[in-house]
């Protein structure tokens, strides 16, 4: 039986708190030599960053988190944990950190795959119950989550047991998150037959075809619903209608292809499947706050 005591709770907060302020002597988002886990450290007041992320779970380890993640609020506290079961765009800032004590966290990609098979594996009466249909979640870290994500942190003083041990902490991780409070939402993605796996797919399809216009009945007859369960569905998990996502996907995309392509905002525009470069710059500024080029060259500046 795990230890979830406080006291164990803080023996544990305090040596992945060593462990990433050793690791991150200043700000940062270190893409650790373990594939898919990164750290964390913020310090700027007032700084907030969007992204549109994979399907992940992070521990706040030192500090308070503010999301919105697909128009939800989430806040996330010290030794809090959170899940997003799909690709969400999301923006967020760290509540009051400063040099004396940065916010820190850390957070891994989930593996699809790692999931739907360890699923398959579970026996009935290991599976949990179907959750919440939201595709998002906070809840209280448990003790052996903690603990074997410490061990992963660990390893990174160890190179040369990465190979070997890291995919099968990562595995252990995936499992603990499947029989934990958050397995409900996790099952009902990502098992065989569960209703919320067409509504994964349906995202699968619009990343695959960004710059195809959404047409709602040839994309709920591809994933077999109808257009009416389609857009309840894609709600409940994502919390923004199909069309929502859409342009929201395609503007964060664009912003991808100016940053780290060093593509023109025309080019960018006409990659994501906008005609009209007047309607991209106007909603790319609605979402980001500044014009493509001006948000691109500051961005640019900040790094």
């Amino acid at each position: 039986m795990p230890d979830d005591s406080p006291l164990k709770i803080k023996e544990i907060n305090a040596a992945l708190q060593e462990a990433l302020l050793r690791r991150l002597p200043e700000p940062d988002v270190l893409a650790s030599p373990v594939e898919d886990l990164f750290l964390v450290r913020r310090e700027e007041i007032n700084s907030s960053e969007r992204c549109f992320a994979r399907p992940l779970a992070s521990l706040i380890v030192q500090g308070e988190k503010h999301s919105i993640i697909g128009g939800r609020e989430y806040v996330l506290r010290e030794n809090q944990r959170l899940v997003s079961g799909v690709d969400m765009p999301s923006m967020s800032y760290a509540v009051a950190p400063s040099p004396e004590r940065p916010f820190l966290s850390l957070f891994f990609y989930l593996n699809r795959q790692t999931l739907s098979e360890l699923l398959m594996e579970m026996t009935p009466e290991n599976l949990p119950p179907a959750g919440d249909e939201k595709g998002v979640s906070v809840v209280d870290a448990e003790t052996d989550f903690m603990e074997a994500l410490l061990r992963l942190v660990e390893l990174l003083d160890k190179p040369g047991q990465i190979a070997i041990r890291a995919p099968l902490v990562m595995r252990e991780l995936h499992y603990l998150l499947l029989v934990g409070s958050q397995g409900g939402i996790l099952r009902g993605l990502y098992a065989r037959g569960a209703k919320n796996t067409q509504i994964v797919k349906a995202i699968e399809l619009m990343r695959r075809n960004i710059a195809a216009p959404l047409r709602m009945d040839a994309l709920a007859r591809q994933v077999c619903m109808s257009v009416s369960s389609l857009h309840r569905y894609f709600k409940s998990v994502t919390g923004l209608s199909p069309l929502q996502y859409h342009k929201q996907l395609r503007l964060y995309e664009a912003q991808r292809l100016m940053l780290v392509e060093n593509e023109r905002a025309a080019v960018a525009a006409v990659s994501v499947g906008y005609e009209s470069a007047t309607q991209f710059s106007r909603d790319y500024k609605r979402m980001f706050g500044e014009p493509p080029r001006r948000d691109v060259s500051g961005r640019r500046r900040a790094v």
